[in-house]
């Protein structure tokens, strides 16, 4: 049975769920979503969110509030009359009175296996932790930080070549897929909850900048899992020693290597890099104020030999 459904999502990761809800029948009575901030060339003009994007291409009602706090927005939530609200990544705190307002409820699709990564940052915490696998939930919404009873689950193996961006866009469109099932099994009456296990749970705290230097006395694969967990953004960086003075680069994507040397050595011509633990070779970087290139198109320009020293 096709249900009557609030949207509720900010990201790129949001919309492939919003347009899969709506390619199955059900009627998004509205979305919710950030307001737009300045951003373009000259940062002077205002940019829609992704979502925003999506539901205007749609034709579906966008609202944009500061605050779902006030009596007046919950009397806004209410007036949609919505059998259940779905959030995905919407970055606004549902209040008891909004989440209890849809008649089915709410339900929050989440990037990771609660309840291992609650909170902002699963997808980055999961690749940088070295954990074997991922996955997305739906689960039925209360006020806790992701603490909700789990309705469903698919999970997906992180292979050591996957970056943070090839994690997010394959667990987005896993995601969406599994809301779908979710929300056709809440409008038959046979979505099933869970509540989650007290045991394994972790937090997966908003990536602060300060953690993306990359750290070389560490092992080849702590150091690529590192390097992975934050590409593209922030994009984890290391200074490469220069005659007047060092240039800050960011390695965007690399593989395990043979090697070994003091860290943060450069081993050979092909960007192979030592740390405590064997080496990584660079296949993807960005240095500062320029474009992203591949690590052969880097070393056409800057020829870097054994005894360079990322530091």
């Amino acid at each position: 049975m096709p249900l009557r459904l609030i949207f509720m999502g900010t990201p790129d990761f949001s919309v492939p769920t919003l347009l899969e809800l709506v390619a199955h029948g059900h009627e998004i009575v509205a979305v919710y979503t950030r307001a737009p901030k300045p951003g373009g060339r000259r940062g002077l003009q205002l940019q829609p969110t992704p979502v925003e994007d999506a539901a205007r291409k749609l034709g579906i009602p966008v609202l944009t509030p500061k605050t779902l706090k006030t009596q007046e927005a919950l009397e806004e939530f209410c007036a949609f009359d919505a059998d259940a609200a779905v959030v995905v990544a919407y970055g606004m705190i549902l209040p008891q009175a909004i989440l209890d307002a849809p008649k089915l409820g709410c339900y929050n699709l989440h990037a990771s296996l609660l309840p291992r990564w609650r909170g902002a940052a699963p997808i980055n915490r999961a690749i940088m932790a070295g954990d074997a696998e991922s996955g997305v939930m739906v689960m039925k919404m209360d006020v806790g930080l992701d603490t909700g009873d789990v309705a469903m689950a698919e999970r997906l193996a992180i292979s050591d070549s996957m970056t943070a961006a090839d994690l997010h866009d394959r667990l987005a469109r896993l995601g969406a897929d599994l809301m779908v099932r979710a929300m056709a099994a809440l409008g038959r009456g046979g979505l099933q909850l869970k509540k989650q296990s007290e045991d394994g749970v972790t937090y997966a705290a908003k990536i602060d900048k300060a953690e993306a230097r990359i750290d070389w006395s560490k092992p080849a694969r702590a150091v690529l899992r590192h390097i992975h967990g934050l590409s593209p953004f922030p994009g984890a960086w290391s200074e490469l020693a220069g005659a007047s003075e060092n240039a800050r680069v960011k390695i965007l994507r690399c593989e395990l290597a043979k090697g070994s040397g003091a860290p943060g050595d450069v081993l050979d011509d092909q960007l192979t890099i030592a740390c405590v633990e064997g080496a990584i070779r660079i296949i993807e970087l960005q240095r500062e104020g320029k474009a992203r290139m591949q690590a052969a198109d880097f070393l056409r320009g800057v020829p870097l030999k054994a005894g360079a020293k990322f530091m």
